[in-house]
């Protein structure tokens, strides 16, 4: 609330000057003196404290209008965004695509069907993010998180995952054919239809994982792996994997 209060009528300019006998003073006086006349008038002119108020309710209105298009900013930036990802398609390096798929999945927008093969997204964060028939073929993701993801259906194929956090993530009939996962942490993980052809398994933490329905290992590295569940390194091996320490990097 904006509390106004009328100044006092300065004194006549003959009772101001009276009280100092320097003349040299005078000017100083007499300017002081004009000021506190225009205050007084001002602090009597209503239309100044009408100018106030409206000055507060514009602040009011402002604030409304934010909040009130807050919605529109937010599509406008997942729009940026995709424009960013969708431009860079098929192209090398990152080209801005890190920062606008966390910016996308912080927002919790579903990324489903996102080309982004062959981009260099090293240490992405992507935490539980939508990934359904996403492309990540040849895609360079080490040391991401990644865990809790839903890669059903997606092409994760020649995809760079060493040392990437895969903990809990689906990948319900994705294509891990030759993937890099060297180091890698599935704990928990699913792959229910999975083709894991070819893939670098070596040292890669692979406590509680649902493998009973992987679809093919054929090829795929497992030397090292660590924590595996009972009854799966047999499995493998006998359904075409290998167990080679010193495979070529």
């Amino acid at each position: 609330m904006i509390v106004r209060e009328p100044r006092r009528r300065p004194q006549p300019f003959h009772a101001r000057i009276a009280s100092t006998s320097r003349r040299w003073k005078y000017p100083f006086i007499a300017l002081e003196w004009f000021w506190e006349w225009v205050a007084h008038i001002l602090s009597n002119w209503a239309f100044l404290e009408v100018l106030e108020y409206l000055g507060s309710f514009s602040v009011l209105v402002a604030v409304i209008f934010y909040f009130s298009e807050s919605g529109d900013r937010v599509k406008q930036r997942h729009y940026q965004a995709w424009q960013v990802i969708n431009t860079a398609q098929g192209k090398g390096g990152s080209g801005g695509r890190i920062e606008a798929l966390e910016e996308l999945n912080e927002d919790k927008v579903p990324l489903v069907g996102v080309d982004v093969s062959s981009a260099f997204l090293q240490g992405i964060q992507l935490e539980r993010a939508n990934l359904l028939r996403a492309n990540f073929n040849s895609a360079d993701l080490r040391n991401s998180n990644l865990r809790g993801c839903n890669f059903t259906l997606a092409d994760l194929g020649s995809a760079n995952f060493r040392d990437a956090k895969l903990d809990h993530s689906t990948f319900n009939q994705g294509d891990l054919r030759n993937a890099d996962l060297h180091g890698s942490s599935l704990v928990g993980a699913d792959f229910p239809g999975a083709a894991l052809d070819g893939a670098d398994l070596r040292f890669a933490d692979l406590a509680n994982i649902r493998w009973q329905f992987i679809r093919s290992i054929a090829h795929a590295n497992i030397a090292g792996a660590r924590n595996a569940p009972a009854g799966f390194v047999a499995w493998a091996l006998k359904n075409g994997a290998i167990n080679l320490p010193d495979a070529g990097d």
